[in-house]
């Protein structure tokens, strides 16, 4: 399962409760449209770190980087391509 996936799957089920899956474009933002609060930011934080094995310093829980799908999955796959420190 690609990235974008991941991540819709995840929204709908643990933060929207629905059924029919996410049913918004992927470059919605997620506040404006009401799909999560600063709550589900958090949430969607420990579900990045916990399945894509990356860790999210604080200051990059930005607009830009946790409020679409679009964002989200481009700063996994930029964080995934960064090696660990040692």
């Amino acid at each position: 399962m690609h990235i974008e996936s991941k991540i819709k799957e995840y929204i709908a089920t643990n933060l929207l409760f629905s059924p029919e899956g996410f049913n918004y474009p992927e470059d919605a933002s997620f506040l404006k449209e009401g799909i999560i609060d600063s709550i589900g930011v958090m949430e969607l934080v420990s579900f990045v770190q916990r399945t894509f094995k990356i860790e999210v310093d604080q200051a990059e829980v930005t607009p830009e980087n946790f409020d679409s799908v679009v964002g989200l999955a481009a700063y996994v796959r930029r964080k995934q391509t960064i090696p660990p420190s040692l």
